[in-house]
């Protein structure tokens, strides 16, 4: 089943007044597990969604006095849940696969909270691969992720208190889930689980330890203060905003289909 990911990306900019320019994007990753439909009875549901909100990004501190050539910063790359919640109850572990001139470049974090922290000089893309329990029945998500380490737009040396921000906001949207996830996921605090019909009938839910539950939550992160709050609000002003935008851009390409259509024939064979 596909997963669908609609993403909005944020840096530190953004945070301190400038006008945001988000990127939206829809990425559609057909990926079931196919050992997972052979070896299961696992019914999927038909015309149920789960959402599950994220963030991932990274965090950087210019180390100021402390700087090398080869160590100018130290920073952070993980993945969270959208409002901090603990998001091992979807996700398996996180292979973080780092630029090749780092030792053990390719990285795996099996609990929450996903992220590693590390030292460097240079900015590069992050590989972050997503793994789902077994009930989950999907294959890995794989996500991309520039770290950056300078400041743009902004005069001036850099501050070793303020970091560079970059998160991305993204939905992941399971569709037709299987039936066992469903029922055990329906309650967890990181899940969108949509209403459904009184008459859906699900096997009984398993009763979930709320401290676990919260075992993996990042909201008493020692980073916590710098992470970008994607509000609902928020998301639905800019997805509107881009919405808009395409809208005019389909009133003015039609505009000039219809120029076009009034020209005279003589003059559209000539131009051609």
């Amino acid at each position: 089943m596909p997963l669908n990911a609609p993403s909005m990306t944020q840096n530190d900019s953004d945070l301190g007044g400038n006008e945001a320019d988000p990127r939206l994007q829809l990425t559609k990753i057909a990926n079931p597990s196919e050992d997972f439909e052979k070896k299961t009875s696992n019914k999927r549901l038909k015309d149920v969604e789960i959402y599950v909100p994220i963030v991932f990004g990274t965090i950087a501190f210019w180390l100021g006095k402390k700087a090398t050539e080869t160590q100018s910063h130290r920073w952070s790359v993980y993945v969270r849940g959208a409002t901090n919640e603990d998001l091992s109850g979807v996700i398996k572990k996180v292979v973080f696969q780092l630029h090749p001139s780092f030792n053990n470049p390719v990285r795996v974090v099996e609990s929450p909270p996903f992220e590693l922290s590390e030292c460097g000089w240079g900015e590069f893309e992050i590989a972050i691969s997503l793994l789902f329990h077994d009930d989950v029945g999907e294959k890995k998500l794989d996500l991309y992720h520039h770290l950056k380490l300078y400041a743009e737009n902004e005069p001036g040396p850099q501050s070793t208190k303020k970091p560079i921000v970059v998160e991305t906001y993204n939905e992941i949207v399971f569709p037709d889930p299987p039936e066992d996830f469903f029922s055990r996921i329906q309650n967890h605090p990181a899940v969108v689980v949509p209403r459904h019909p009184a008459t859906f009938k699900l096997p009984s839910a398993p009763i979930e330890d709320l401290h676990a539950l919260k075992r993996g939550d990042t909201k008493n992160h020692p980073l916590s203060q710098w992470f970008i709050n994607f509000s609902e609000a928020d998301e639905l002003l800019k997805l509107t905003a881009a919405r808009q935008r395409v809208q005019a851009h389909i009133v003015k390409l039609r505009r000039q289909l219809s120029v076009m259509d009034e020209l005279p024939q003589t003059f559209k064979l000539d131009s051609d």
